[in-house]
This record gives C-alpha cells, structure tokens and sequence, in this order.
C-alpha cells in the first residue's frame, strides 16, 4: 500500500493542476449562454429587428476626420445585443501624426483591418520581443490577446481609418499610460520603478491628466 501513495498523489496533483487550468480558462473567456441570445432585464418591450440593430456608427458617415484619434467602441456597453455573442467591434480614426498609445485587451485579441491609409503598429510579447510591421490599406493584423500593442499613423499629412473586431463582447482596454500615470500610484513607486526622480513622473502626469 505505501508503494502506491506516491503514485497517487501525483496523480491527484495532476488533476487538480489540470481542473484549474480548465477553471482559468474558462474564467478568460465571455461565458457561454444556454438561450439564442439574452434580453436585459429591463427590457421594456417585445424584442424584434431593432434589438440586434446598431446604429451608432451612423454618425461617421461623410464626417469630417477628428482633429485627434478616436475610438468608436461597438462592445456590451453600447450594444446589449452581444451579450453572450462573444464579439465586439471598433471602428479607429487616426489624423495624420497621431497614435493609438500602448494598451492591453485583457480579454480578447483583436484583428485590425486598414480600411484607408497606412498605419505602423506592434506588439511585445511576454519576452519583451517587439513585433513591428507598416500596414497599407487594405491589410490585416493580429494583435495577440493580453499583449502590449500599439498603432501609429506616421503619414503627416493624410488620415488613416481602421476597424477592429474581438472575441469578447467586452475585451476591455487598459491604457498604459493612463494606468501607471492618472490611477494615483505614489510618485516614489513611478521613480523607483522607471529609474527617474519625482520631479520628471510630475511632469508626466501633469501632461496626461484630463482637461478641465
């Protein structure tokens, strides 16, 4: 009997080891939905076409291009109807010169499609390798779910215009420089950390805080 134990520890070290690895990946994706689709709970009236219908995009129809990029967010938040899809969207207008800064989806990759102009983007992966490519119109890329990516409109003269779908019906979006410079992390932590003095992580945050 005491010949066996070792055995059958790790086998039970294994399946527990394999149940949570099933539990975390379960955890990251948009969960599964036992209906067709899921109407709000306030939901004041019968669901027809409507319902799966979104017309916020309208407003970019013949727009003039912004004066700084812009994101027009299609996920959970403004469209019910994905909830339990597993899909969300954007559509990115990029003025000449201008950026998408560093930033992470937590919860979905997203797949870049150049409607027009061009557009230098990348990604790091958890090996601090960076991956670069000058996308044209018409071109697709992939920016791997969880990974630190960007994108650049380096044309300083013409607009860039771009969509982005995910696999998450909110893939949520952590900015860089918004997290480590406006959620309020002590000055000295920022120094420390970026191997700086207070006076310059100051400065940082005075340019990045919101305009009155």
């Amino acid at each position: 009997m005491a010949s066996t134990t070792p055995s059958l520890t790790i086998f039970s070290l294994l399946i527990i080891f394999s149940l949570f690895a099933l539990l975390q990946k379960t955890i990251v994706a948009d969960p599964d939905i036992v209906t067709d689709f899921v109407v709000p709970a306030n939901a004041t009236k019968g669901v027809d076409g409507s319902f799966f219908t979104f017309t916020g995009l309208r407003s970019l129809v013949g727009e003039d291009p912004p004066a700084t990029f812009k994101v027009s967010k299609v996920s959970l938040a403004e469209f019910p109807a994905l909830n339990g899809q597993s899909v969300g969207y954007a559509v990115l207008e990029y003025p000449a010169g201008t950026t998408n800064p560093p930033h992470i989806h937590p919860r979905s990759a997203e797949l870049l499609f150049l409607i027009d102009g061009t557009l230098e983007v990348g990604f790091v992966d958890t090996t601090n390798k960076l991956y670069t490519q000058s996308l044209q119109t018409g071109d697709i890329f992939v920016f791997p779910k969880g990974l630190v990516h960007f994108q650049y409109n380096s044309d300083p003269q013409n607009y860039a215009l771009a969509i982005s779908a995910f696999g998450s019906a909110n893939a949520g979006t952590v900015s860089l420089p918004n997290t480590l410079f406006v959620s309020g992390i002590d000055d000295n932590v920022l120094a420390i950390s970026f191997k700086t003095d207070v006076a310059t992580i100051q400065k940082l945050k005075a340019g990045l805080a919101p305009k009155p």
